[in-house]
């Protein structure tokens, strides 16, 4: 029997239009350089898909950097993750000791000896930035500040956040602690991803406590352009930055930026940086999860061939441009000789846009085909033999 790799394609002109807000994904496509995409008044940026994690534009985003207050992010994740997996309460209630008390920097103004409720703790630490909520909260969970800290580290390492370490529960200066814009837009991703039923905490404009009203310094969630979270930071080493995400036409964008000069250089940058993701890039549904992107001929097989499938939904994020004439192709040996098992990788299926390198995922056997019984192989030996290979 002679094998050959069979080769399909076609003109990707009717790729589907998607609003997905999350699925789980296997080709992650974003097309243009993205590095010199957009030029950015930040020292360090990342613009990333929320969905495809693709990332759209970048400049040093995996310098490691003070974070400031950006990593109260990590802060909150690390309460969403112990309220998600029932070790604690909104409704549990954490004593302020005198260090949070005293803790300087933006303050939730929480009382020495007082009990607070955790939801509280959350709101002052996402909406007020609360150095002194944030204390509360690792001292309440991890017996000290440094120890909490230290298991940050740990779960950052745990959910691929490479280039971050804390000293820290607050972003307070600190040489030991770091993160990159790069990890900073993962940590976002995954909060939302992870976190449906308290990201929305981020969304909050305003929280009182102790009869004070402070309002969110998250400047984007004051202008029309979908935003609902995350978080701002300063310091004088980091600059000023932003950690954003914002929602149009159900399509989302992670923004980090750091390092600018001013409150208002960043709240014009970071709105001029994700109105051009929004406008200049979008996501196309190309095949959806158990669909049958091909069928491949299959060799002394009960049934003459087999589907092949993709195991996830497969979005791309593309350039307007890009996505016209796009080549979509799939490559196997044919005939797939039998027997095959539902879910065995067959084929690839390799995706090459009109600008940008080829992108190749797997595609797997869509049904188990088992093998012919000794009669079946006989005659189709006698087939071959007389009509060539399928």
């Amino acid at each position: 029997m002679e094998l050959m790799t069979r080769r399909r394609s076609k003109v990707g002109t009717g790729i589907r239009g998607t609003g997905l807000a999350s699925c789980g994904l296997i080709l992650l496509l974003a097309l243009a350089s993205p590095a010199q995409a957009i030029e950015t008044k930040a020292r360090e940026a990342i613009l990333m898909d929320a969905v495809t994690g693709a990332v759209l534009m970048e400049k040093d985003a995996d310098v490691s950097m003070p974070p400031a207050s950006m990593s109260k992010i990590m802060t909150a994740y690390m309460v969403f993750l112990r309220l998600k997996e029932g070790r604690l309460s909104l409704d549990d209630k954490l004593t302020v000791s005198e260090k949070a008390w005293r803790m300087g920097g933006s303050k939730m103004f929480v009382e020495v000896g007082k009990e607070v409720r955790v939801e509280d703790l959350l709101r002052g630490v996402v909406v007020q930035s609360g150095n002194d909520a944030c204390i509360v909260l690792a001292e309440g969970l991890a017996g000290s500040e440094q120890a909490f800290a230290e298991e940050m580290t740990e779960v950052a390492r745990d959910i691929g956040l490479t280039g971050s370490t804390f000293a820290n529960a607050t972003g307070w200066p600190n040489p030991g602690q770091r993160m990159t814009a790069r990890d900073l837009a993962t940590l976002a991703r995954l909060t939302v991803q992870n976190f449906p039923d308290y990201y929305h905490y981020y969304s909050e404009k305003e929280f009182v406590w102790s009869d004070i009203r402070q309002g969110n310094r998250n400047p984007l969630l004051y202008k029309a352009i979908g935003a609902d979270g995350l978080k701002t930071g300063h310091t004088e080493e980091a600059g000023y930055g932003l950690t954003a995400s914002a929602v149009q036409d159900d399509r989302r964008l992670i923004l980090v930026v750091n390092g600018l000069e001013s409150i208002r250089a960043r709240a014009e940058e970071s709105e001029r940086l994700l109105r051009w993701g929004f406008r200049e890039f979008g996501n196309y549904a190309l095949f959806t999860a158990n669909e049958a992107v091909d069928e491949a001929p299959v060799w002394l097989g009960e049934t003459g061939s087999v589907p092949l499938v993709a195991d996830k939904d497969v979005v791309l994020t593309l350039t307007r441009k890009a996505r016209k004439g796009m080549k979509v192709s799939v490559n196997y040996t044919s005939p797939i000789p039998a027997p095959i098992r539902e879910g065995e990788e067959l084929a690839q299926l390799v995706v090459t846009p009109s600008e940008g390198a080829s992108v190749s995922f797997p595609l797997y056997a869509g049904a188990t085909v088992e093998q012919k019984g000794p009669f079946g192989r006989l005659v189709a030996a006698v087939e071959f033999l007389i009509f060539g290979a399928p």
